[in-house]
């Protein structure tokens, strides 16, 4: 049944919005948090056949023992350290203990009450100006389950499927979950902020190289909790967490979708449940999962085979000094150094492209023609598609693509031709045109012929170019263009139909 909603802006009279957000964020070390097995978060394990990077201790067979990964510790702290968290000079494991098919072991190794980072807080900015702090309670290590694939149903979740498989490659991945505090006065704000700070999380992330990021492949999760209290109220409401919210967009849309639903409730006089939902991208709703747990439920208690890890004060200061500026100041350098104005360069922002445009320029291309190409041709094709843009195409692919035009070997037209190729699967851009036959014609003899049958096909257009009316060889350089299926540069037609037009 499909849930009533109130209207925003009549939500936000009622009730004020308290949020709160939990980030997963996978470490992209080559072996996982506990064990040798390869980490299927890092870059050479991403095309590994289901239930290959496993080991014993990925399975939970008896007397398997973990191994903290000092690289991963590493990775925590700087991650804590980004978040202006305090560092613990000793913190331990916990297991928390719960069954389901993706966890072998039946209990799965966290950091309950002593995490490696705490007290922390993170500054966004939103695309009115408006800059808010938001207060991190804690960022600890634990490790990832598994995944399950369930098959058969129209959902793809487990209500209705047939049976389902499970694949052990995820399970032992390095996380470090980040905890928000309650986040108050967010107000109207309140789905900008949403984004606006998982955006910073994957900035900040990005920025110290320790995760790809991409929530499309699960790098980065947001579990968005979100409660009303009537104005005025000083206890808080019961609040609802819609889990593994896998776009930046999509953590947005969840939060607006649950202050209209909950309003609604609310206003008719019922209840909150206090439960976990679940996020459908396609018709931008929630519904409802499991009740939602409270830490005793877990039995949490102190992890038996693991030591405490107690990183040095000379550890801590040498991975400080190695801090990336902080994702507000970093907008503003690049803004600066790019030269957008105030319009594209929250053209990009809005589009969640940032990153995408740092990577292509990086990768060579112009600052203008990556964010040409980004919130142009790409963006259309995602908003077609109803995907992230980076999950179509790479960077490095783009910055390759704008060289091919820089150099005379593409048009603009063909470029995107190439781009769709790319898009499909083909290969990169260069393989594409090659493939494809995409090359722009530089046989002066084979553009003078075509230029000579179009100018004797439309000899009115030739005696107003003579009268001199250029703009009338508009009709005949498409005429060529079309002729040449768009393969010859539209600059050189244009002067050899002058040329010829004038002889």
């Amino acid at each position: 049944m499909k849930a009533k909603l109130m209207d925003f802006d009549e939500a936000l009279e009622r009730f004020e919005p308290v949020l709160g957000f939990e980030v997963h964020v996978e470490l992209g070390t080559r072996t996982k948090m506990f064990s040798g097995a390869p980490n299927p978060a890092h870059p050479d394990f991403h095309d590994a056949a289901p239930n290959t990077l496993i080991d014993p201790l990925s399975l939970g067979l008896p007397g398997s023992l973990p191994v903290t990964n000092e690289t991963a510790v590493r990775y925590s702290i700087s991650l804590g350290l980004a978040l202006g968290c305090e560092i613990a000079e000793s913190c331990r494991f916990a297991r928390k203990n719960y069954f389901y098919p993706d966890v072998p072991k039946n209990y799965q190794i966290s950091q309950y009450d002593e995490p490696i980072a705490f007290e922390g807080e993170v500054e966004i900015e939103l695309a009115s100006g408006r800059r808010l702090t938001v207060p991190i309670e804690r960022a600890h290590m634990e490790e990832d389950a598994g995944k399950l694939t369930h098959v058969g149903g129209s959902t793809g979740r487990i209500q209705g499927a047939e049976y389902s498989l499970v694949d052990y490659n995820r399970a032992g991945v390095p996380l470090v979950e980040i905890v928000t505090k309650p986040i108050f006065g967010a107000e109207h704000d309140a789905p900008e902020i949403a984004r606006a700070y998982v955006a910073a999380i994957r900035d900040i992330v990005l920025s110290l190289g320790i995760s790809e990021a991409r929530m499309e492949r699960g790098n980065l999760r947001c579990d968005a909790n979100v409660s009303l209290r009537p104005r005025g109220q000083e206890a808080l409401g019961t609040r609802t967490e819609t889990k593994n919210v896998n776009s930046m967009r999509s953590v947005e849309r969840a939060v607006r979708y649950e202050i209209q639903r909950q309003a609604a409730i609310l206003a008719a006089g019922g209840t909150i449940v206090q439960e976990t939902r679940h996020w459908h991208e396609d018709t931008g709703t929630t519904s409802a999962g499991r009740p939602k747990s409270d830490a005793d439920d877990y039995r949490y208690f102190p992890e038996p085979d693991l030591l405490p890890v107690e990183p040095s004060r000379e550890l801590v200061e040498e991975l400080r000094a190695q801090l990336p500026e902080q994702p507000v100041a970093h907008r503003r350098r690049l803004k600066a150094e790019w030269g957008f104005t105030d319009l594209e360069f929250q053209d990009v922002v809005n589009g969640d492209m940032l990153h995408l445009v740092e990577a292509t320029v990086a990768a060579g291309a112009a600052p203008q023609a990556a964010r040409k190409w980004w919130t142009g041709e790409i963006a259309r094709v995602a908003n077609d598609r109803g995907v992230e843009a980076g999950s179509l195409v790479d960077p490095a692919h783009v910055a390759e693509l704008q060289r091919l035009v820089d150099e005379g070997t593409l048009t603009d037209r063909l470029a995107r031709q190439a781009l769709e190729g790319v898009i499909a699967g083909e290969g990169s851009p260069a393989e594409v045109a090659e493939a494809r036959g995409l090359k722009v014609v530089t046989d002066e003899s084979a553009l003078v012929a075509a230029v000579d049958e179009a100018l004797a096909a439309q000899p009115d257009v030739l005696q107003k170019i003579r009268d001199g009316k250029v703009q009338a060889a508009g009709a005949v350089i498409g005429a060529v263009m079309k002729a040449m299926r768009g393969q010859a540069d539209a600059a050189r037609v244009r002067e050899i139909v002058l040329e010829r037009a004038s002889s």
